[in-house]
């Protein structure tokens, strides 16, 4: 997998992860995130989900039982050239209202400001080395929209790209998704 696959994958999962920082609904959630911000970032993009929809069976499983660990299910192609993804809400997550981290990623976040509807914040990841910000904008307990900036380093050269997302709750049942760790 290609270093910037990895940070767009990661990136996928440390910031879908981010919607649980306000009240939301336990369960079963579908999260949508569409990376752009410059040609080679989209190239980046669908190549990755080449890359996922062609991946050997046995390296299939790998990464599915890799974001099993992380509570989610595999990607598939969403809308519009995004990704989208399961992922389970424990109450107990639920009612936390933290900011979860992406463990492979090291990354670390600050809520800059939150309110009955909107979160800001700020993260740095190590793994890959990456920075940015970001707004998420809750419609009730069952949905949220996001937008972020993401700022990195491919081949010694600054990237900036951005992230457009969504998430719906699908239902009190998370059927075969396990929750995050």
């Amino acid at each position: 997998m290609s270093r910037t696959t990895r940070i767009l994958l990661f990136s996928a999962l440390f910031l879908s992860a981010a919607a649980q920082a306000q009240t939301i609904k336990p369960g079963l959630w579908e999260m949508n995130q569409k990376m752009g911000g410059n040609p080679q970032m989209d190239q980046a993009m669908a190549q990755m989900q080449q890359q996922m929809a062609s991946m050997p069976p046995a390296q299939r499983k790998q990464m599915e039982e890799m974001l099993a660990k992380q509570g989610m299910s595999m990607p598939s192609a969403g809308a519009g050239g995004g990704m989208a993804m399961k992922m389970c809400i424990t109450p107990e997550m639920a009612a936390k209202q933290d900011m979860p981290m992406q463990s492979e990623g090291d990354c670390t976040s600050t809520v800059t400001s939150r309110s009955a509807n909107a979160l800001k914040m700020n993260f740095v990841c190590k793994k890959p080395p990456s920075s940015g910000e970001g707004t998420y904008t809750f419609s009730g307990d069952t949905a949220y929209t996001m937008k972020m900036v993401v700022n990195t380093t491919h081949q010694g050269k600054p990237q900036t790209m951005t992230m457009d997302g969504s998430g719906k709750w699908l239902s009190a049942d998370c059927g075969s998704v396990k929750p995050r760790k």
